[in-house]
């Protein structure tokens, strides 16, 4: 079964071009982890309003105990953190029904 990692990533405003750039050398951190399946981090259509995250894991596992227990989530975090007020909440998804 695969799960789907959902965050809303609240940017701080002015800070969205570099966020994205960001995001493109934090992708490849994401990538090479156990388990991970897919990501998309799509821009809000409003100013003001969140990033949306959706990542493919196969398991919940995979991004809990692999990824952020990692080296590589450390670096992502790094590049990340800094841009969001406040820090996003995850939630996780089973299959559709």
């Amino acid at each position: 079964m695969a799960v789907v990692e959902l965050a809303l990533l609240p940017v701080r405003p002015g800070h969205e071009a570099a966020f994205e750039t960001a995001v493109a050398a934090a992708r490849p951190l994401i990538e090479a982890s156990p388990g991970f399946l897919g990501l998309e981090i799509r821009p809000p259509l409003a100013v003001g309003q969140p990033y949306l995250l959706v990542a493919h894991w196969r398991s919940v596992a995979d991004h809990r105990e692999g990824f952020r227990r990692s080296e590589r989530y450390e670096r992502w975090r790094a590049l990340l953190h800094p841009f969001y007020d406040p820090v996003p909440e995850v939630s996780y998804f089973g299959e559709p029904l």
